[in-house]
């Protein structure tokens, strides 16, 4: 099988560099908030274009800090969609909220700004007939938050959701994952709403060695709160703790290792975006039986996926599979009907977007260093795919 993501040829690329950075952090020591992690935060508010940068432990706690720092809590709602990974949802009930969840744009598969409207209307009157609602939903629920996430690699629609948390004062997280890279009318990803998450678990277009992520946010007062609460909620010192916290630093060894890749990370953008338009260029013969992804003007993707969606999804992964092609499902089960959210008692139907996609997309490989005659075979062989099946 061809890699799916390729991390050893990119480490090939950048050995030397990567090498002598692990390097430098081993002779000076400083291994837990040493001098490269104010520098990648530096680097990381300059490229996204923001004024603060905190550096984490990983995506999921990139997502948790900001809703702490919130305050978060029971009797709070937090909307979501439920087209996403586990971690958007899972830090929500981490802190005895309750996730509301919202489908999805057919097209970009991002949560759908009119669906959003009307799931905060059905909390407001607490009239689950508007939109489908969790069935224990507290009496007295109040909306505080909306989580939108950068599916694969495209920005949400960010000016409807940001002008909708205007009028209901909702708090927007941006779940920018996967969407670290792409853009939305100018803007860069993670710096599109009142605050930014992001992963560098190893996969992601920009990732590290292990676990790591970052939040994004010009707020100094949210960012002084974010800076207490990754070292256990400390105050002056970490000794003198004002609030609770969590132990979630980024390793210094993984910054080191993202200022190198950092380096090459436009490079590396420019390349997926290459390789999307040709995947998207030799599919074009049979768009009628396979939809591409589409990108709305005034966008651009970091190409985290590589997405199609496919009725004979199963016979193209078939065949792609007998010539050691990889594919992945992105996902396979929406999170409303998965067991850790059964609580909520959501039902079969309530999101018919996201249960609809979910059985037909699936991932082609992505990453900078895919040769581009293989994405001629493998377009190849989903026409053939299409064509003998049909």
């Amino acid at each position: 099988m061809i890699p799916f993501i390729d991390l050893k040829t990119q480490f090939k690329h950048l050995e030397k560099e990567i090498q002598a950075a692990i390097n430098g952090v081993l002779e000076h020591g400083k291994f837990i908030l040493g001098p490269e992690i104010k520098e990648l935060e530096e680097r990381l508010a300059d490229f996204a274009e923001v004024k603060h940068v905190i550096s984490c432990a990983s995506g999921t706690d990139a997502l948790l800090m900001p809703l702490m720092a919130q305050n978060i809590g029971p009797g709070d709602i937090v909307f979501t969609t439920p087209f996403t990974f586990i971690a958007t949802a899972e830090v929500i009930s981490l802190l005895g909220a309750t996730p509301v969840f919202v489908d999805i744009d057919p097209s970009t598969f991002n949560i759908d700004p009119d669906k959003l409207k009307l799931a905060i209307e059905a909390v407001k009157k607490q009239d689950s007939t508007l939109y489908p609602l969790p069935k224990n939903i507290p009496a007295a629920a109040i909306p505080k938050v909306v989580i939108p996430v950068d599916l694969f690699g495209l920005p949400a629609d960010y000016d409807s959701l940001l002008e909708i948390a205007r009028q209901e004062n909702l708090f927007v997280l941006e779940d920018a994952a996967q969407g670290f890279g792409g853009t939305y009318k100018g803007r860069k990803a993670g710096g599109l709403g009142h605050a930014g998450a992001t992963s560098f678990f190893p996969a992601k277009p920009l990732g590290c060695y292990g676990d790591g992520g970052a939040i994004f946010t010009n707020d100094d007062d949210l960012r002084d709160k974010l800076l207490s609460i990754r070292v256990h909620g400390q105050g002056k010192d970490k000794y003198n703790n004002i609030r609770t916290g969590l132990n979630a630093r980024l390793d210094t060894l993984q910054a080191a290792i993202l200022l190198q890749k950092l380096k090459i990370f436009p490079t590396e953008l420019a390349a997926r975006q290459k390789l999307s338009e040709k995947y998207t260029n030799e599919l074009a013969d049979v768009q009628q039986e396979v939809t591409v992804p589409i990108i709305p003007t005034g966008y651009s993707s970091a190409w985290a996926q590589y997405s199609l969606v496919a009725v004979k999804r199963q016979a193209i992964i078939k065949e792609l599979t007998k010539e050691g092609i990889p594919t992945a499902i992105y996902y396979p089960l929406p999170l409303h009907l998965q067991a850790a959210f059964s609580y909520l008692q959501y039902s079969t139907g309530d999101f018919p977007m996201a249960e609809s996609v979910s059985l037909k997309i699936f991932s082609l490989p992505m990453h900078p260093y895919l040769e581009h005659k293989l994405v001629d075979k493998i377009a190849a062989i989903i026409r053939q795919a299409v064509q003998t099946d049909s």
